[in-house]
């Protein structure tokens, strides 16, 4: 019952490692990420609009912490989730961050979303500012702590499959 969590910051990697690791041990991908922006589009707003709706409403952040929960129990999985390390730890047999340095994120968040490079920043810098006052608000802790996780990647540093086979091996 393999259970494997990729936390980390808009633009961080998450989602290609996270891809490619289910791939490759044919286990599941599940995407926090995906679930909150597909939520943002149904209810018509941005993900900016989103996070600051998640201030005064904290059931959204229950909701999508519910489902890493509920998938997390049922094993087999990679969970690509911004607090999945922290929410899903006691469920994780390995349990990643990765980040990337401000300028990288930006270029791989414009390149992702077809934006300019300033609208990626300003993005990652509004979304990361939202996000640590609510997840400190929510849940109490500081999403700058990193102890609890078993791996840290600069993935500036480690391409995806680099990160992709460490992983592997922590499961040996």
């Amino acid at each position: 019952m393999t259970v494997v969590v990729i936390s980390g910051p808009p633009g961080s990697g998450k989602s290609t490692v996270a891809k490619k690791l289910a791939s490759e041990l044919g286990l599941r991908f599940v995407s926090a990420g995906s679930v909150f922006r597909k939520l943002a589009e149904e209810i018509g707003v941005s993900l900016l609009e989103l996070n600051e709706m998640a201030l005064k409403d904290p059931e959204i952040d229950l909701r999508i912490d519910r489902m890493v929960l509920e998938e997390a129990r049922r094993g087999n999985v990679v969970i690509e989730a911004h607090l999945g390390g922290w929410v899903a730890a006691p469920y994780a047999d390995v349990n990643v961050y990765l980040t990337a340095p401000l300028e990288e994120r930006a270029k791989r968040i414009a390149r992702r979303d077809g934006i300019s490079y300033e609208e990626a920043l300003e993005e990652i810098l509004s979304r990361e500012e939202v996000q640590w006052i609510r997840f400190r608000k929510l849940y109490g802790f500081d999403v700058a702590s990193l102890e609890i996780f078993d791996l840290v990647v600069n993935t500036a540093l480690m391409g995806p499959e680099a990160v992709v086979e460490t992983i592997k091996r922590m499961l040996l």
